[in-house]
């Protein structure tokens, strides 16, 4: 019985052998697997001299907020290059709901050191507006690189990692300032999330939460905004833009462009004055 064994084991070492020798000499091909690429909804370009930005929806839409409240509170441009490098390093631009110990939302502010409640905190709005007056109370920020500045604000461990998103918060700030025309291009895919009566009173309420008190008026389906001049006509263009998708946006109308949701580009159109801003939102079904 002892010899039947080893016999069976030296046929069964010569088997696996044999297979290990075949398996080598074929030509086997790893499977085409095509990973899903994260969304990338908008584009935002400042000129030729600068490479374009993508950002998917919730973080273009974050980036509006964010600049908007910079205007309302009457900050340079200066200080929304240095918010918008801060929220893109600390949360990328995402409300996020935790972080590191009791961090929370954009900036990732800590109810424990003193930032607000963590409601507040998650509120795009008042996080914010927290960040800039913190930026507010820096001497000498104007005249300090974007992490130093950054940091000066919010003592992170990292000091010096805010510096490696100025180029994009530039190009950003530029855009929704209104400094660049048709620069903030944005495709919806899919059905709305909101349509008619309801996309505009909730687009018009959050036009209001992030600039203050505007005036709009009924236009078609949807409103228009008055536009003082150039550069507030492009801020609320931009704007609308940044929140088609979350909010049903169709078409933005404005000094002689249209941005349409169904190319998700600017394009030139008739009919479209540059004393107010036009849009568009998408008919009930």
């Amino acid at each position: 019985m002892r010899g039947r064994g080893v016999v069976v084991g030296v046929v069964a070492i010569f088997l696996i052998a044999a297979f290990a020798v075949w398996l080598s000499s074929q030509d086997f091909k790893a499977p085409d697997i095509t990973l899903p690429a994260p969304s990338r909804d908008c584009t935002v370009r400042a000129g030729d001299d600068s490479p374009p930005v993508t950002l998917d929806a919730a973080q273009m839409a974050n980036a509006a907020t964010i600049t908007a409240v910079g205007v309302r509170r009457k900050m340079p441009e200066r200080a929304v290059v240095v918010a918008l490098a801060t929220a893109f390093q600390e949360s990328k631009l995402e409300n996020l709901p935790g972080g590191d110990r009791d961090s929370l939302g954009l900036f990732q502010q800590r109810p424990s050191q003193g930032w607000g409640t963590p409601e507040q905190i998650r509120d795009p709005r008042y996080a914010a507006g927290k960040f800039y007056a913190g930026l507010k109370k820096v001497r000498g920020w104007q005249d300090m690189r974007v992490t130093d500045a950054a940091q000066a604000v919010q003592r992170s461990a990292f000091p010096e990692a805010y510096e490696k998103w100025a180029d994009e918060s530039t190009v950003l700030a530029a855009a929704l300032l209104g400094r660049a025309t048709g620069a903030v291009a944005c495709t919806v895919p899919g059905e709305p999330l909101m349509r008619g009566a309801i996309a505009s009173t909730a687009l018009t309420k959050i036009l209001n939460l992030d600039w203050g008190r505007v005036e709009t008026v009924p236009a078609g389906a949807g409103f228009a905004v008055a536009a003082a001049d150039q550069t507030a006509g492009w801020r609320y263009a931009h704007w609308l833009v940044s929140h088609a998708s979350d909010h049903g946006v169709k078409a933005v109308r404005y000094a002689g462009m249209e941005w349409s949701a169904d190319g998700g580009r600017w394009s030139s159109v008739d009919g479209a004055g540059s004393d107010r801003v036009q849009a568009e939102v998408f008919d009930d079904a």
